[in-house]
């Protein structure tokens, strides 16, 4: 049975906005910003430097510079003294799969269909959408950017593929990754429930349902 859906997501899709109303039509834990805090907490480093460090991949410049000050880039993935992009790759996949061991979530983005991508009990989904509509979301959202929100979203959709790439070596829109890959034009609820049908869930958004209403009543 399928115990945790990965949402990877293009920029302006609303994929996060989707994984919140999938994860509360499911009754089950949102894998997303507080991921940030649990891992800054983890490392033992501040919540900014970790945010910093989220889905990104170092310059080029700094990974030269760390290759020649540490002697050689097989001593790059484990050194515990420095906290990059690449030590964050390393507990965000600790991260990842404690939760997925734990069950009943829904994660964000972060690589996390590459990480449990062998994993029985995972599902993954793939969101996107038009350029027309990321860009015409960017500009609802975030008024701020709508005069560069076509390059705020390429820059930002390039950025996640470079960190699934180096961290990963595969690519981020790669179909063979996704269990279903759904285009958000097709609205919010229908591509909450075309998941739950695909990922076989329904008894357990049932289940959820009748939670909340007796919660409330």
């Amino acid at each position: 049975m399928i115990q945790v859906i990965t949402v990877e997501r293009e920029y302006g899709s609303q994929g996060a906005e989707y994984a919140h109303h999938l994860a509360h039509r499911l009754g089950w834990r949102l894998i997303d910003s507080c991921l940030v805090e649990d891992v800054a907490r983890k490392a033992g480093v501040a919540p900014t430097l970790v945010k910093r460090c989220d889905e990104r991949v170092d310059p080029w410049f700094y990974r030269f510079g760390k290759t020649i000050w540490l002697g050689g880039l097989e001593r790059l993935p484990g050194d515990p003294d420095v906290f990059d992009s690449a030590r964050m790759a390393e507990f965000v996949r600790g991260y990842v799969q404690e939760q997925a061991t734990n069950g009943s979530c829904v994660v964000v983005g972060r690589g996390a269909a590459c990480t449990l991508a062998k994993s029985p009990g995972a599902f993954h989904v793939f969101v996107y959408a038009s350029l027309a509509r990321k860009i015409r979301y960017v500009e609802e959202h975030f008024p701020e950017h709508a005069k560069d929100a076509e390059n705020q979203i390429q820059a930002t959709d390039r950025r996640r593929a470079d960190y699934i790439r180096r961290f990963h070596q595969r690519e981020w829109d790669d179909r063979r990754l996704y269990h279903l890959m759904l285009n958000s034009c097709m609205g919010m609820d229908a591509m909450v429930e075309a998941t739950v049908e695909a990922a076989g869930l329904h008894a357990v958004a049932t289940a959820a349902e009748h939670a909340n209403q007796a919660a409330v009543g």
